[in-house]
């Protein structure tokens, strides 16, 4: 559970991906560019970004060396000045100072300017690509929990519309991964959809707990069932789509849970309050804490979270 007065941090937009490792894939920089920019963090994408501008220029300046005295106002023979002249070059400055004054400075100003113009116009369009992509913040809980709901066992999982705006025809798809093994011998992994009692709602905007009735059809079903998944390695994946209202676009989330993250014989904190004036409080100092119906203390998220 999470302390109180501790603040709970915005999720992101890709949460809790398990990582992927491959060998023999050839590397194929520049074919699937759009994507990689698009995918990356914006600290990434910023860093790359100023490493590709302040490389060029560095470039283009060991260039202009190599004729001592091609630039007017500049000292020959020194980096600064001709970095310093690259910048204004590429970004279309032009202070005037300091100007191209042979041919092989002017050829190469041509060769600049032209790069500079499309390297700005990329970094422009992707840039502006990262932040014109709808992105959904939606808040998953720490924990999952098993709670009787009326004499049944049922799944429990927590989420929020961190940005508490609307967000229209949403839905939930809840699966795991068994391994199974053919006659064969051989041994696969298969996903089982968890059936949820709600898997949509009209409106998400505020929060919204979706539950997994474990009965005879379910694979949590069976007071081994855990300790059976934990042994495959099971997982929990969770899917959410939806349209936000705001950008009348198709948003995404999901996040993953090991069975260890599961607590049996618990319920999630309340955290929804309605004021006088009908004011919907939520307080996410709570959001993760989950209370055992027993009496006795819940887990503790780490200290990160």
């Amino acid at each position: 559970m999470t302390e109180r007065g501790q603040r709970v941090r915005a999720p992101k937009p890709l949460d809790d991906i398990p990582k992927i490792k491959v060998v023999g894939q050839a590397p194929d920089l520049f074919g699937d560019f759009y994507h990689s920019v698009l995918s990356r963090s914006w600290l990434r994408h910023l860093s790359i970004a100023c490493g590709i501008f302040l490389g060029a220029n560095a470039l283009f300046a060991l260039l202009y060396l190599l004729d001592p005295g091609c630039i007017a106002n500049a000292e020959a023979g020194s980096f600064a000045d001709a970095f310093f002249f690259s910048v204004q070059t590429m970004s279309t400055i032009g202070y005037g100072a300091m100007t191209p004054v042979t041919r092989f400075a002017n050829i190469l100003v041509t060769f600049e300017a032209l790069f500079g113009t499309l390297l700005v116009a990329g970094l422009t369009g992707v840039t502006f690509a990262k932040l014109a992509r709808p992105t959904a913040k939606v808040l998953f809980t720490r924990w999952l929990v098993i709670q009787p709901r009326d004499g049944v066992p049922h799944l429990m999982v927590r989420m929020a519309n961190w940005r508490h705006n609307n967000v229209v025809e949403a839905r939930l798809r809840m699966f795991t991964l068994r391994m199974e093994r053919t006659r064969e011998g051989d041994t696969i992994r298969v996903p089982v959809e968890l059936e949820l009692v709600r898997n949509q709602t009209a409106v998400f905007w505020m929060s919204w707990t979706a539950m997994h009735r474990i009965d005879e059809r379910s694979p949590l079903y069976g007071p081994d069932a855990l300790d059976r998944l934990r042994a495959e390695g099971s997982e929990i994946f969770l899917i959410f789509t939806g349209i936000d209202d705001t950008f009348s676009a198709a948003i995404h989330a999901r996040h993953r849970y090991r069975i260890d993250d599961i607590v049996a014989g618990a319920r999630f904190a309340d955290i929804l309050k309605v004021l006088p004036d009908g004011t919907r409080l939520i307080d996410y100092h709570k959001f993760h804490e989950v209370v055992m119906i027993d009496g006795s203390e819940g887990p503790r998220a780490p200290a990160r979270e």
